[in-house]
């Protein structure tokens, strides 16, 4: 007896489809575009590279290792070896990006911003996709990953570039 897919991802007999969705295929696109936009701005901005602190640099080492993780996360089959490798560097990546927003700040006093609740919300939900992830909850751990790509890589990436922020005085200034 063949099985229909249903809405959300679920099958007529009970099993989760574990395969990419639309969604995912949108967002691994829209990671690939955020990363081309951060890539040519650095390339438009080298001549200040020298000035930059090294915690910034750790920042966007880290903030384009986890844009190249995620189509290659999103994209393809879940449950393998490759995909826990890659999602626990994705983790990792994503956790330290968090992380070093607040040493960013400590070289600007004072300049504590809407990024940083994103900052503090990635960290409490990182543990929680890895939980989900472990628990075979597929569900959760899809919505989980959704909303930290949406959210804490693609609307947290968008803002890098106004505002006279670095990265967006580099690309189009």
């Amino acid at each position: 007896m063949a099985t229909t897919a249903g809405a959300a991802g679920q099958r007529a007999h009970g099993t989760y489809n574990l395969a990419p969705d639309r969604t995912e295929r949108i967002l691994g696109v829209l990671a690939i575009v955020l990363l081309g936009f951060v890539l040519v701005a650095l390339a438009k901005g080298h001549a200040d590279w020298h000035r930059l602190p090294a915690v910034l640099w750790v920042h966007l080492a880290t903030m384009i290792a986890t844009l190249v993780l995620t189509p290659l996360i999103l994209w393809h089959p879940r449950g393998t070896r490759r995909h826990r490798v890659l999602g626990y560097a994705w983790v990792a990546a994503l956790g330290l990006t968090a992380l070093d927003s607040f040493a960013l700040q400590l070289t600007r006093p004072g300049h504590f911003s809407l990024i940083h609740i994103l900052s503090v919300v990635v960290l409490c939900l990182l543990p929680a996709l890895v939980i989900t992830a472990r628990r075979h909850d597929h569900r959760r751990h899809r919505r989980i990953v959704r909303g930290l790509t949406i959210g804490a890589l693609l609307t947290a990436g968008f803002f890098t570039f106004p505002f006279h922020r670095l990265l967006g005085t580099w690309l189009f200034g």
